[in-house]
């Protein structure tokens, strides 16, 4: 602190404007450079008495609004006593002027800026230094640099910092001791560069190159702004264990079965984890935050409060609180005390004690879907799940098996020929399960199980009133709702002929236009269809258009009848019957013989009939073992035995293969009819043949035959 000469302070020359004045002549015998203005006998602004203003002033015929336009309000000038502190310096720096106050609390005058320096370095203590102040104030590293990109000045925290002396630094160049490309790049750019970390061997520190500009936007200077890397690191890592600490909390409140609020002193809500009651508080929490819930006990909402109790007992609390609706909830309120023992919040955990059955269900229930991921997982290490549906061991599936493989990660039109039962969906369900559209739709639909007027809106959707019983808000077709995925089109040669039209755009031009509109919309889908005709033929007859035809056939493939791949019949045999003993906790099993008349059998129906036929045996059967004869009546039922022919699916002697065709024959008729005399009849040869090449089979299979009958 230091004082002020009487001699430096400059009066106050005033203009009340409030009253009438002569401007000129006032402004004529003032001699300081600034003139205040007074409004009800208070100093508001001040201007400086210059040639510009008189020239102004005296085109504005010497008016008070002219002054007033071009005056400063006096609200940002200091404010002095006669004894100076040294903070005050640096507000009277900013400010060209500043007035002093008498012990009355009036203004004595006014003493210039310049004064005021000046008068600081004629004091009698000549260690007053304003910079040293104010950089030994700063806790931060400061370090100066001129023009020359030299330290001309700096701290003692910068110094302890780079533990250094100014000894050391003074005078040497900015570049021997921080970066010197950093320092290069901003005296080149004028730019600031911030939080650059320096590491030395004895030193760590965070630096900002902050450039000194003039007017001119060049660079004169720099200051350097250094900060110990250890005390950032300190607040670095506190920073960083504050938020593990309030994602740890978050995690467990939101682990916690039990409802969890926190509440002041005042019994305000502050916070709740997201596990709440239902139909507990009638009202969402979040309209509670800051609000007194020792309301909701005075509107019947629950009771008692546990809240009031742990507030009035100060200790832990438990009660049975029950609601209007009779559910009862356990609450547990604890109490939390600072420092000075006063208490600062309550922590509730409430839990609804009604549901303890449904929590033993629940915890059952878990059990049962741990058990089935477990299940699952060991079936998707074996194969994947779709491949469960691909039930096949005979060298024609598996070479079909391996064409959709390569087609599946290609978006190209499939055509999927064959009988009725052979498996087409579940081909079409591999392709989409295998290929980039996996996670997309998979729709299908049956051309022939949708009449024709309604099959063009299935498809295609329709705009809304397009027609009468349309929904209002119209209705998206297949394409459009299996757009970026598959749509399986079984059936397709029941396609009308005027919607094969349509058919062949959507596959031509990738779009489709609503009935009822006339935009047409892009759908990115890939057609997989389905036929057990032959569209060839069709083609032919002008019931299927040749050119929809050439569209669909891009993949075409056949897949074989059953009756071609015999060895596929017994692993779905056993497929399917071990569904059927799954869903039925049954422990049925087919015998060789039964197996032996399932594979010759033609099995026009394919695997669909091979299905139905299992679940008819399951469903009849009397033994767990089901036997030849036992299947045998199931599979004669409406079939023309004369149609039937026989399937070779290797190649073997000519004997050998009538041989075994001629033992298959006469083993199923006896099975069938019991008798030599009906199965005869049925082989259409002599009683006498089938018995005597029966008993031979029976001989050979070390088999007694007793009272073979010839009825």
């Amino acid at each position: 602190m230091f004082s002020v000469a009487k001699d430096k302070i400059k009066p106050i020359i005033s203009i009340t404007i409030d009253e009438e004045v002569v401007l000129k002549s006032t402004l004529d015998q003032c001699k300081e450079p600034f003139i205040f203005l007074k409004k009800q006998g208070q100093l508001f602004a001040y201007a400086s008495i210059n040639n510009p203003l008189l020239e102004l002033l005296e085109s504005k015929n010497y008016s008070i609004e002219a002054l007033l336009d071009q005056s400063k309000s006096i609200k940002s000038i200091c404010f002095l006593s006669k004894n100076i502190s040294f903070p005050s310096l640096f507000q009277i720096i900013g400010e060209p002027f500043a007035i002093i106050i008498g012990e009355d609390g009036e203004p004595l005058g006014y003493i210039r800026r310049e004064d005021v320096l000046a008068e600081l370095f004629k004091q009698e203590n000549k260690s007053v230094d304003l910079l040293k102040i104010l950089l030994t104030s700063i806790p931060m590293g400061i370090f100066v640099l001129d023009k020359e990109k030299q330290i001309i000045n700096c701290n003692e925290s910068g110094l302890k910092m780079i533990k250094s002396t100014a000894e050391q630094v003074l005078n040497y160049p900015g570049g021997t001791i921080f970066n010197a490309q950093q320092i290069n790049n901003v005296f080149a750019t004028g730019k600031t560069i911030l939080n650059h970390l320096e590491i030395t061997n004895d030193t760590g520190v965070l630096v900002d190159y902050c450039p000194i500009l003039t007017d001119n936007e060049e660079v004169e200077g720099m200051i350097i702004v250094v900060q110990d890397l250890p005390m950032v690191e300190d607040m670095a890592n506190e920073i960083e264990y504050i938020k593990d600490l309030n994602r740890d909390l978050n995690a467990i409140l939101s682990s916690i079965y039990d409802e969890i609020l926190v509440v002041n002193a005042k019994g305000e809500l502050l916070r709740y984890s997201d596990n709440i009651i239902q139909d507990f508080w009638k009202v969402d929490l979040k309209e509670l935050i800051g609000k007194n819930i020792l309301e909701l006990e005075d509107q019947g909402l629950f009771t008692p409060s546990v809240t009031r109790l742990v507030i009035e007992k100060r200790k832990k609390v438990s009660v049975v609180q029950e609601t209007k609706a009779g559910r009862k909830i356990l609450a547990v309120g604890n109490p939390v005390f600072n420092e000075n023992h006063e208490l600062d919040r309550i922590i509730i955990a409430s839990r609804d004690i009604t549901e303890t059955t449904r929590l033993k269900s629940e915890l059952q229930e878990i059990r049962k879907i741990t058990e089935q991921y477990k299940k699952e997982l060991d079936d998707f290490k074996s194969k994947d799940r779709f491949l469960k549906k691909l039930i096949y061991c005979s060298p024609k599936m598996e070479k079909i098996i391996n064409q959709v493989k390569k087609i599946a990660d290609f978006s190209s039109t499939v055509l999927l020929n064959g009988e009725s039962g052979v498996g087409k969906e579940v081909i079409a369900q591999a392709i989409h399960q295998l290929g980039k559209r996996s996670s997309k739709p998979f729709l299908k639909l049956n051309c022939g199980a949708i009449p024709e007027n309604l099959l063009e809106s299935e498809l295609y959707g329709y705009a809304k009133g397009s027609f009468t019983g349309a929904d209002k808000n119209g209705k998206e077709g297949y394409f459009k709702q299996a757009d970026g995925g598959i749509l399986f089109l079984d059936e397709i040669g029941e396609m009308p002929l005027h919607l094969q039209v349509k058919l062949l755009r959507v596959l031509q031009e990738q779009e489709v236009i609503p009935i009822g509109s006339t935009i047409p919309i892009k759908v990115n889908v890939q057609i997989i269809a389905a036929t057990n005709k032959r569209l060839e033929k069709m083609v032919e007859n002008g019931t299927f258009r040749e050119d929809l035809f050439y569209r669909l056939n891009v993949i075409p493939i056949q897949i074989p009848p059953l009756r071609e791949r015999t060895e596929d019949i017994s692993l779905l045999a056993f497929h399917f019957l071990q569904q059927l003993n799954e869903k039925y906790d049954r422990n049925y099993h087919l015998t060789p013989d039964a197996i032996n008349v399932l594979e010759f059998y033609s099995w026009p129906g394919n695997v669909r009939e091979l299905q139905n036929i299992i679940e008819r045996l399951v469903v009849t059967a009397d033994d767990p073992a089901i036997d030849a004869e036992f299947v045998s009546q199931f599979l004669s039922l409406g079939i023309n035995n004369k149609k039937i022919k026989p399937v070779i699916t290797r190649v073997i002697p000519l004997q050998e293969a009538i041989d075994h065709v001629e033992e298959q024959l006469i083993v199923l008729a006896m099975n069938q009819y019991k008798t030599t005399t009906k199965a005869a009849k049925a082989l259409g040869i002599s009683q006498s043949s089938v018995s005597r090449k029966y008993q031979k089979i029976l001989n050979e299979k070390n088999i007694k035959i007793e009272n073979l009958s010839s009825i």
